[in-house]
Order: C-alpha cells, then structure tokens, then sequence
C-alpha cells in the first residue's frame, strides 16, 4: 500500500464543556474519533450525539486522570457510558480491577485499548517489552503507549516497537519532541492519534485539527 492510501486515525479528546460544544460540530473530516475523559466530566448520563465513534476513558489518577476518582467511580462511570462507545480505554494497571467493564464490553461489541502513561520517561527497550507482553497476555485489541520524548533515544525506542508487537498500537510522544515524533508514530503505523481540541494536555501534543490537516498531507 502506497503513502497516499494511508489512514492516520485521528482522535479529538473532549474534556471541557467547551470541548463538548466544539465536538459537536466536528465530523469525519476534522476527526476520526472523539475521546471522551470521564474523569474531567463528572456527572454526565450519557455520551453526546455526535456524527463520529466516541472512544471513552475515565483516567487512572496515576496516568493523568483528573478528580482523583477511584477505582469504583471509574468502574461505574465505564457500565453508565459504555453504552453509546466504539472503543473503551483502560490503563494496564487497571485492568484487573476493571474485569467487570471488559465483561461488559465483550459483550457488547466493545473494543478495549490498554494504555500506559509515563509523564517523566520513556523507558527503557526491556521495560517497553514488559508493556507490549503484558497487553498481549492480557488480550486487549489496541495498546496504548505515551510516554515523555526528550531525546532521540526515545523516540527509537518507540519506534522500535512497531516491529515488536503483534497487537496494533498506538503511539505518542509527550515533551520536547512530542510534535515531531507523533508525525512519525502516524506515519509508521499508530492506530490512534491524539490530538485536544480545547486546549492542550500536555507539552507536544497537536490539535486534533492540526494533526489531521498535517496527516492528511503526507497521503
């Protein structure tokens, strides 16, 4: 398959109000997913009508959730929102406390993305490795990995992993060389890319418009 017939998935992360009204105005040209952090949206019943799948998260305190929810509310906010999702994320280490939500969603057609976060490193290619063993035994369909990007090393070691797992990934990097390695993790294959729509989450990361306009012309 040649460059130009390429996807590069693109995901809009809604985690304000204000990113709630922008979502809905968005469709398949802008985004290709829309992200919603049920950590950062307490209260909410269900999830909007929009003209894109949500993929839907409620973020481990640990790996940048907001509100400091516990491992109950996430739980609970997972069985009240998954109805209307295409995609559920759930960190790694959440997921043995979550074998209720993956129940649920097996059994209604859910996908599952494992994701780990790591806001001070990338660590090392053995570590990287344990991750990539640790989705695959888990069996999750999607692994998530976005780590901090200060040297070249790290984005390699990223790199790397894309000939090493058999699960799909996706692939991000945060910090110094989170614009330029996110451009490259599209390229070689991530399956999400994320980018806000609000205002940015961490140091590197694209707008989700950005990111599409600068993927779409590299096909």
């Amino acid at each position: 398959m040649g460059q130009k017939n390429k996807v590069f998935p693109v995901v809009g992360i809604v985690d304000s109000a204000r990113a709630i009204r922008l979502a809905e105005g968005l469709g398949r040209r802008e985004v290709d997913f829309l992200e919603w952090r049920a950590d950062g949206l307490p209260g909410i019943a269900t999830l909007p009508k929009v003209r894109v799948p949500w993929i839907l998260t409620a973020r481990h305190p640990l790996e940048g959730g907001a509100g400091h929810l516990s491992a109950t509310a996430r739980r609970e906010v997972f069985l009240r929102l998954m109805e209307n999702a295409s995609l559920i994320d759930i960190e790694l280490r959440s997921l043995p406390a979550m074998r209720s939500v993956r129940k649920e969603a097996a059994a209604a057609g859910v996908g599952v993305v494992g994701s780990f976060h790591d806001f001070r490193k990338t660590p090392s290619e053995a570590k990287l490795g344990e991750i990539v063993d640790r989705a695959s035994d888990a069996g999750v369909d999607i692994l998530k990995i976005a780590t901090l990007t200060s040297q070249p090393g790290d984005v390699a070691r990223l790199l790397g992993l894309f000939s090493r797992s058999t699960l799909p990934l996706a692939v991000m990097g945060m910090g110094p060389l989170g614009y330029a390695s996110r451009l490259l993790f599209a390229a070689s294959g991530s399956a999400l890319n994320y980018g806000w729509i609000d205002r940015p989450n961490v140091h590197g990361q694209w707008s989700a418009l950005a990111l599409k306009k600068a993927l779409n012309a590299r096909r």
